[in-house]
């Protein structure tokens, strides 16, 4: 250790009491986190890249300061998909101030992850006040059935009108228009459960009709149309 001369000419003054840093919620408990293995935690964090095209969902379940589970869900371009199956062999098994300091590929889930330092490391977690914290993959519970993100794709044109592409219960396939064109409902298909179905080796027609299902007045419809075509 080099102290300069200034430092090196002033005499020795005792310090204060020292009470440590503030504790922050973990998992249903009040931690002093003075180390890196003192953090546990789960939860989610958004992040975007540079030019604003795309974004990152990320979630982060954190025992003892090791990423034990990280979900990555992405959207905006074809690359961000290949970065985001090279994030999850990259962040399982390291600890948060490794992953804070690994390119993770893509800027949104650089990003992504950087939120996430700081919402963990300051006890804002998903998990701060449940007991125990949750178990390792907890995170797919977001998915739901057939694991599939949660999406919607909607596109519209003043020229036009607007077009449901995918909602929350799937591919939208048809649109259902009432007399004045407005939409009341829709069809769907639940991608995740048609390709369980067809695993499980149903016919993939009857697969298809199985998964199908509509929202909404749909049966009110004076009108049906493809939202992709028509």
């Amino acid at each position: 250790m080099i102290y300069s001369t200034e430092v090196e000419h002033m005499c020795p003054v005792k310090k204060g009491a020292y009470h440590g840093p503030a504790p922050i919620p973990e998992e249903g408990k009040w931690i002093q986190a003075k180390e890196i293995k003192d953090i546990s935690a789960l939860t989610h964090g958004v992040g975007r890249c540079a030019p604003q095209q795309g974004a990152c969902k990320l979630t982060l379940n954190v025992k003892d300061g090791i990423i034990e589970e990280a979900l990555i869900e992405v959207i905006g371009c074809s690359g961000m998909t290949h970065s985001a199956a090279m994030a999850a062999e990259i962040l399982p098994g390291k600890t948060l101030l490794e992953a804070l300091n690994t390119d993770l590929v893509c800027d949104a889930i650089n990003t992504a992850m950087r939120e996430l330092f700081l919402q963990i490391v300051y006890g804002r977690s998903q998990t701060a006040f449940s007991e125990g914290g949750l178990p390792i993959g907890a995170s797919l519970e977001d998915l739901g059935k057939g694991l599939r993100s949660q999406v919607g794709t909607m596109f519209g044109t003043k020229a036009k009108g607007p077009r449901y592409l995918e909602m929350a219960e799937g591919y939208v396939t048809r649109l259902a228009l009432d007399e004045e064109n407005q939409i009341i409902g829709y069809e769907f298909i639940h991608l995740g459960k048609m390709m369980a179905a067809i695993e499980k080796g149903t016919d993939p027609a009857q697969a298809l009709k199985e998964a199908t299902g509509n929202y909404g007045r749909f049966a009110e419809a004076t009108r049906y149309i493809n939202p992709r075509k028509e």
